[in-house]
């Protein structure tokens, strides 16, 4: 499996697996919910390989202290106004505190790691993302969560343009947004900024990767 890089040294980046989006009871933003049954399935099969295997599992969660934080994006507040937009519940999105700002509980596990001050799709704008995963030697990036067209696409573009070595996992994303944007999503990620691979392929790729090096 050549990732571009020597050696790698892999993290899981699960975005937005919390209850805002995934959770029909709470979420203020949902996806439909055979795609939320689906991502909590896969994700849970992925970290479980992934805890496994020592690849550590960091959960970027959105909040908010306030409305403000949210409205202080222009198109943001646009789409509060468009009773159409899949997004228009966005000014009351995941405010701290509320329940949607809680990671699926299946997909927790005491070891993983909490980054909690997602504000933007961009992972890495306002955490200390980048801090954390260069400070423990991480340069590959298995990208999960939601939305595909919007976190994921700019995460993976934040990340590639830090030259960390990154792979979508594209049976654990989706989107909010339909399917055709979540097809988009994943065709500009796999053009420009990274690799698109399932589950089985990345354990598959993994495996190999550790056998090759056992063997030298």
């Amino acid at each position: 499996m050549n990732l571009g890089v020597d050696t790698p040294k892999m993290a899981v980046v699960a975005i937005d697996l919390h209850r805002g989006h995934l959770d029909m009871a709470v979420a203020t933003m949902p996806t439909a919910p055979d795609v939320a049954e689906r991502l909590v399935a896969s994700n849970d099969r992925l970290f479980r390989w992934a805890r496994g295997a020592g690849v550590p599992v960091v959960h970027l969660v959105t909040s908010y202290r306030d409305e403000a934080e949210i409205r202080a994006n222009p198109f943001w507040r646009t789409r509060a106004e468009d009773p159409a937009a899949t997004r228009k519940n966005v000014l009351r999105h995941n405010i701290a505190g509320g329940p949607g700002c809680t990671v699926i509980p299946i997909l927790h596990a005491a070891e993983d790691w909490v980054v909690a001050t997602k504000k933007r799709y961009d992972c890495f704008v306002g955490t200390d993302l980048n801090f954390l995963l260069r400070t423990h030697g991480i340069n590959t990036l298995l990208i999960t969560g939601v939305n595909t067209n919007s976190c994921v696409l700019a995460t993976a573009a934040a990340a590639n343009v830090r030259d960390f070595s990154v792979v979508v996992v594209e049976d654990c994303v989706d989107t909010m947004d339909g399917p055709a944007l979540h097809e988009a999503g994943l065709r500009c990620i796999a053009t420009a900024f990274g690799f698109v691979m399932s589950t089985d392929a990345v354990i598959a790729g993994a495996l190999a990767q550790e056998q090759q090096q056992a063997a030298e």
